[in-house]
């Protein structure tokens, strides 16, 4: 899961997105302050063996 933080004059906004390319297709558009996450959980096992 990746996730768009934006801290503007409006306040904070957390996006959610399931792909790295649709997370930075947005990123690259969005205004403010902007922080990209990835969220990996611990019990994924699919990530954790990758």
């Amino acid at each position: 899961m990746w996730i768009i933080t934006i801290h503007s004059k409006n306040g904070i906004k957390m996006f959610e997105f399931n792909t790295e390319k649709e997370a930075r297709d947005r990123f690259e558009v969005m205004e403010g302050c902007k922080i990209l996450s990835e969220v990996i959980y611990f019990n994924d096992k699919q990530l954790i063996e990758s």
